[in-house]
């Protein structure tokens, strides 16, 4: 019985260091000319018609535009 919990406690804990391994090591610095790449329009996630589909909901929801673009108010009319 003993032994059983300690084979068991000593796959938890490997299981437990691969798992730290893994989780450091995926943590990496991005260096400014590599960041290019990552702001590319080609690298969105969601299309560009959702998007404004959106951004034009939000600003309907929220009767002001404001940073998203066109004109900055209250819905209450009160700027």
């Amino acid at each position: 019985m003993k032994k059983n919990k300690v084979r068991l406690l000593a796959v938890i804990y490997k299981v437990v260091v691969v798992c730290i391994v893994f989780i450091c090591y995926s943590c990496v610095t991005v260096k400014e000319y590599e960041k290019v790449r990552i702001n590319d329009p080609d690298m969105e996630l969601a299309s560009r018609k959702i998007k404004r589909f959106r951004t034009n909901f939000q600003a309907y929801r929220e009767a002001a535009v404001g940073a998203n673009g066109g004109k900055t108010g209250g819905g209450c009319g009160c700027n």
